[in-house]
């Protein structure tokens, strides 16, 4: 368990445990990688941000998840696993997300991209992205250094290339 402040100096605890916070979190973050690119979208007033939101009514955190993805960035996600659960605690309420790891098959251009300009793709996340203005603050904790150590370890094979399983969604 990691426990540390986010950009807004909330109380943040990152687990990679099975979700140790909630069993139905109500919002998901999907980490994203599209052959050997990052899958980001660039939300209008954040800025560039992995996908994600928050889990609609009758919905799974995994089917909000792959709905996230395809509206925010047109990815079709061909793979999808749970890495990780946070939890924010703010002064006015708590949050609790469900991370993601997804490979997405395909970019379909779509006319509106809910709340963003659609996908941006990355060959390398900035080794300064807790200072680059272009990221959103989403991107600036350690959530995301934790979760992409995560998923090297994890999710991606030592020569960086993907693992070819696909998980029916």
């Amino acid at each position: 368990m990691y426990t540390f402040k986010d950009y807004y100096h909330n109380t943040v605890q990152l687990s990679f445990e099975d979700r140790p916070f909630s069993h139905e979190p109500k919002h998901v973050w999907v980490v994203c990688r599209r052959g050997d690119e990052w899958l980001l979208t660039h939300h209008l007033r954040r800025g560039l941000e992995f996908p994600g939101g928050k889990v609609e009514d009758g919905e799974k955190p995994e089917e909000a998840a792959v709905r996230e993805v395809r509206e925010e960035t047109g990815g079709i996600v061909s793979y999808l696993q749970y890495i990780g659960q946070y939890k924010v605690s703010g002064r006015d309420k708590i949050i609790i997300k469900n991370i993601y790891f997804a490979t997405i098959s395909d970019l379909q251009d779509h006319t509106h991209y809910n709340e963003t300009n659609g996908s941006v793709l990355l060959k390398k996340i900035p080794d300064d992205i807790k200072e680059d203005k272009r990221f959103s603050f989403i991107m600036r904790d350690d959530v995301l250094r934790h979760s992409l150590a995560y998923i090297q370890k994890h999710c991606l094979h030592g020569t960086g290339m993907l693992e070819s399983k696909v998980q029916e969604l």
